[in-house]
């Protein structure tokens, strides 16, 4: 039996998200599957998952990206076939909003605005908390269908006005996943 790895992973690709994301997964130790950021996800699920064994150490954080597709595209097949997979353990979800329209959107359990503090209503694709508990995206509408342990809200990955900048040492996207990773051992002392 192989040994569960864990994985974080995130509803964005695009080429500024990716590199927000190298660096946030530098900064709490953990490996990206930098191979997965694409817009849409460029390479398979079956790729991502042998990708995802061969990593250093975890957590393993992996990009899904639908590119703008209302419907169920690329991102949400691969994110769901993740999630149900035996070899991997999805500590959580970051969602990303975005300004896609016709989407039944997801209930995030908190998200990160683009101050870095942890709030209880969703954000918009620049952070801003709105007056909602649905975040709208267009890689978020098949997440509560895959049950995942935790679902973390953040605006758009790498940008939010500067405020998560990679220059800056991507701030947000940090945030959103050391929260994931400290909750998860919190969940994990609880069992």
């Amino acid at each position: 039996m192989e040994e569960k790895r864990k994985v974080i992973l995130i509803t964005d690709g695009d080429m500024c998200a990716k590199k927000a994301v190298e660096i946030a997964a530098k900064n709490i130790g953990g490996r990206c599957i930098s191979r997965s950021g694409g817009n849409p996800t460029p390479i398979t699920a079956g790729e991502i998952i042998e990708l995802v064994k061969e990593a250093k150490n975890d957590p393993v954080i992996v990009m899904v990206d639908d590119e703008g597709n209302e419907n169920i595209g690329i991102g949400e097949k691969i994110l769901c076939k993740l999630v149900n997979h035996p070899v991997i353990d999805v500590l959580g979800v970051v969602v990303v909003a975005s300004n896609t329209k016709d989407v039944d959107g997801v209930h995030p359990d908190f998200c990160i605005d683009n101050y870095g503090n942890i709030i209880y209503e969703a954000v918009d694709k620049d952070g801003n908390p709105t007056d909602e508990k649905v975040l709208y995206g267009d890689t978020v509408d098949i997440v509560e269908k895959c049950k995942v342990p935790m679902v973390v809200g953040i605006g758009d990955i790498g940008k939010m006005n500067g405020k998560d900048d990679r220059k800056k040492g991507a701030p947000i996207i940090t945030k959103a996943l050391q929260e994931i990773l400290n909750r998860s051992k919190l969940l994990d002392k609880s069992n």
